[in-house]
């Protein structure tokens, strides 16, 4: 373990993930605060949807955001004056955000999670952000190839976070947000009498949900609401199987770990999810609807196989995937 810093994490709120980072940190030493920059309360949040979120929805510039984004994290930054900055995502800052920490000469790395292609990021944000630690391996390489320092940091599970009581279901569950690669598949599921059931607000019919999505309708399959992360934990480690759906992306996403990580048995659509582990082994593998039927129906009826990959998996997370592991790989970026 490096000596201990003092580092300023400034995270979005994004279902609380920001803790187990903070947490993981912590525990390699470091005395660690937490800034989550989006988080908006009572009738903040209202202000920032009519705010913000509508006129960019009807085609508004998003510079307002930015504005007001980036004037947090900086306040938060000079407030702080921390030794490390770990600025996760950080698409929505201002330029003058980057150029604070800049002429600070502020020790800093960007964790990303998403695609480069789908953040606000410019080359002047990235060239200023410090090492890029993303989850998307090609990002990497493009990144690396234009000369600027990038890593590989996976996402990851938090195995010190409390998990609800599982309560055993016949369901094949998804808990996630609805793309259009997810609701083929899981439409296609049930029209294949496969006992689909998905978690989140894209899905729920609940009005209040509507409103949030902006939407009217909902789609033909069995749902329930967002559930807080233990209770998604829970629901995964509990159901027949759970499903993994990536669509376009080329980074795993933090479900790959955390599925394994609480002993669900997940069913993925990434062949190359061999990087992180043993596909049918630890996880199984479809390729389109028909085989993720099939495989939903062995978790049904092959029990030693389902057992076997609950166990593997979720030991191959534990030795390798935890926000500890990945804690270290930002920390090495940092004292490099």
């Amino acid at each position: 373990m490096t000596a201990p810093t003092r580092v300023l994490v400034l995270s979005p709120v994004f279902h609380g993930y920001w803790r187990s980072l903070e947490r993981a940190l912590a525990g390699l030493g470091h005395d660690v605060t937490t800034v989550t920059y989006d988080e908006h309360r009572g009738l903040g949040r209202l202000a920032a949807k009519l705010g913000h979120d509508l006129p960019e929805r009807l085609g508004g510039s998003d510079a307002r955001r930015r504005a007001v984004l980036g004037a947090r994290a900086r306040t938060a930054v000079t407030a702080h004056d921390p030794d490390v900055l770990l600025v996760v995502k950080g698409d929505a800052f201002d330029d003058g955000f980057w150029e604070l920490v800049e002429a600070r000469r502020q020790r800093r790395v960007l964790w990303l999670y998403d695609e480069l292609r789908r953040t606000g990021h410019t080359d002047a944000s990235l060239a200023a952000a410090g090492p890029v630690a993303s989850y998307s391996p090609l990002d990497v390489e493009a990144l690396t190839a234009r000369g600027l320092p990038a890593a590989h940091v996976p996402l990851a599970h938090d195995p010190d976070l409390p998990v609800g009581a599982p309560r055993p279901t016949d369901d094949v569950v998804f808990v996630g947000a609805r793309y259009p690669a997810r609701e083929a598949l899981l439409t296609g599921l049930a029209a294949r009498e496969v006992p689909v059931r998905a978690y989140g607000r894209d899905w729920s019919g609940h009005p209040v949900d509507r409103l949030r999505t902006w939407r009217m309708g909902t789609p033909g399959v069995p749902a329930g609401r967002d559930l807080p992360r233990p209770d998604a934990y829970a629901a995964m480690a509990g159901a027949r199987a759970t499903l993994n759906v990536h669509g376009d992306q080329d980074g795993v996403t933090m479900r790959t770990f955390e599925a394994c990580g609480v002993g669900a048995v997940q069913l993925v659509d990434r062949a190359d999810v061999g990087r992180y582990y043993d596909p049918g082994a630890e996880v199984a593998v479809f390729d389109g609807v028909d085989e993720a039927a099939e495989l939903a129906g062995r978790a049904a009826t092959d029990r030693p196989w389902a057992e076997g990959l609950r166990r593997a998996g979720r030991a191959r997370t534990l030795a390798e995937h935890t926000f500890t592991h990945r804690a270290r790989a930002l920390e090495a970026l940092w004292t490099a």
